[in-house]
């Protein structure tokens, strides 16, 4: 499901995963260009920022970052049923955080109505000590292959494709990757444009200035 700026003028990505898994810190990261070693639980925290393309229209990106501590599934659920694309965490050195990632999926499919709704799936952690406990290999053969999703390594605490996955996500909902000027000079995180796959091109899409 892809959505063009005129369509729709505000976009919001849900950040869902267990507790722990860096959801928050790679969300400072990207925004704030900053990492906090210490763990906080969170129970909700929406974060917004505006994009400008060239055709004049502000896009309002909304970040939502979700608890994995407190259980809370009717909240879960109206999460999912308000985000337009969904980045799903999971950490390199703790197996059952993929576990759940693959009930999250399950969940937002059910949610949704939609077998293909914006998802992309985040190894973070990848600075982690020793041998990985989750296999590459094998997530990337459910995530790429039988879920048809992109799966990304990431580490928040080394900058590590934190800006991929945002532009990934926008990619998925066909929105321009490419922040405004003004925020570009007030933030230098903003996703450049070396990535090794190519924006989307819609024709009912505007371009970011």
């Amino acid at each position: 499901m892809s959505l063009s700026i005129k369509e729709k003028r505000q976009v919001r990505i849900v950040f869902l995963g267990s507790a722990g898994v860096g959801k928050t810190s790679l969300i400072r990261r990207f925004l704030l260009d900053a990492f906090d070693p210490k763990h906080r639980r969170t129970v909700e925290e929406l974060h917004s920022t505006e994009y400008e393309a060239t055709c004049g229209t502000q896009v309002k990106i909304e970040i939502l970052d979700t608890s994995g501590s407190y259980e809370f599934p009717a909240m879960r659920k109206l999460n999912m049923q308000s985000g337009d694309a969904f980045a799903l965490i999971y950490t390199v050195d703790d197996p059952e955080s993929f576990e759940n990632v693959k009930r999250l999926r399950e969940e937002i499919l059910e949610t949704k109505g939609d077998k293909s709704p914006p998802i992309v799936v985040v190894a973070n952690k990848k600075d982690s000590a020793g041998d990985p406990k989750v296999s590459w290999e094998e997530a990337l053969t459910t995530v790429e292959l039988d879920w048809n999703h992109r799966l990304l390594e990431t580490s928040a605490k080394e900058n590590l494709n934190v800006n991929e996955v945002f532009r990934e996500l926008l990619r998925e909902v066909n929105l321009p990757s490419r922040i405004s000027p003004a925020l570009r000079r007030r933030r230098e995180t903003v996703p450049d444009a070396g990535s090794h796959k190519p924006p989307m091109n819609k024709t009912n899409s505007c371009n970011i200035s």
